[in-house]
């Protein structure tokens, strides 16, 4: 195990972040262990980016003076994958909240969708969904926007739109869906404010709806939310985010990373 003065020089730790757990909760997973094994009450640490929690995947844990390569950290490319699923949407654009509209999309083929997702390649304008971290006049939007679901008087978060850039967008799998598939009544709940909904995630994808497994490389700040609900609105379909994964972080790889029940061992290792 490093010493004290070891593990405060900095270091970078790569977790496999598990779905329904939020980047903070991750995090104080790694500071629970090192206070436990170290005896540390206050040291510096914090992630080079946050993962949503219904996605897995890549998180960097900077722990001591690592915390100051955040920054530069945060600037590499980043690689994703994952599953979208075509003809209908959610306000949030992935399953935190449950289908709200359907669409036709008896006219989707392979060649179609790969031939609207080209047009997301390169530099693009891209408005990140209201349920993100964005700050909008000093708040979080998905504070607010939680607020504007629970309460019919409160106002939906503006979001200014941003330029992120997009290397590579790959459709890797493509299933048509039921050609008989018949749309169920969207019926809206009312929603408790307190409910924690990444633990329990109210949204369900209904056997039947048209799917696509996709591998997106891209640069820092782009939302693979946007690019879904864009990529609907572009397919005339609608479209949402049923999974994500973050493959990479510069050159730092999710196969190189402990899954989060490994923390303590892995520090001992260490």
């Amino acid at each position: 195990m490093l010493n004290v003065e070891q593990l405060l020089e900095g270091q970078i730790i790569l977790i496999d972040k598990p779905r329904q757990w939020s980047s903070f909760q991750a995090v104080n997973k790694v500071k629970s262990a090192i206070r436990a094994l170290y005896g540390l009450k206050k040291f510096k640490i914090g992630h080079a980016g946050t993962l949503d929690p219904l996605a897995t995947g890549l998180l960097l844990v900077c722990v001591g003076r690592a915390t100051k390569e955040i920054e530069r950290l945060q600037q590499g490319e980043k690689v994703y994958s994952g599953t979208m699923v075509l003809g209908a949407t959610t306000p949030c654009h992935d399953l935190e909240r449950p289908i709200d509209h359907y669409y036709p999309s008896s006219h989707l083929t392979l060649n179609y969708i790969e031939k609207a997702a080209e047009r997301f390649k390169g530099e693009i304008e891209q408005v990140p969904p209201i349920f993100s971290a964005v700050k909008v006049d000093g708040q979080r939007a998905y504070r607010m926007a939680r607020a504007e679901s629970s309460d019919s008087n409160a106002e939906e978060p503006q979001i200014a739109s941003k330029k992120v850039v997009v290397y590579d967008f790959d459709i890797t799998g493509f299933r048509p869906g039921d050609s008989n598939f018949v749309a169920p009544d969207v019926q809206q709940e009312p929603l408790d404010h307190q409910t924690n909904l990444y633990r329990e995630p109210l949204g369900v994808v209904p056997d039947g709806l048209p799917q696509i497994d996709f591998r997106i490389r891209c640069g820092k700040g782009t939302y693979i939310r946007s690019i879904a609900r864009d990529l609907g609105m572009e397919l005339g379909c609608g479209a949402l985010l049923s999974s994500l994964r973050r493959e990479q972080i510069g050159n730092y790889n999710v196969a190189d990373a402990w899954k989060i029940d490994e923390v303590t061992e892995r520090l001992n290792e260490m």
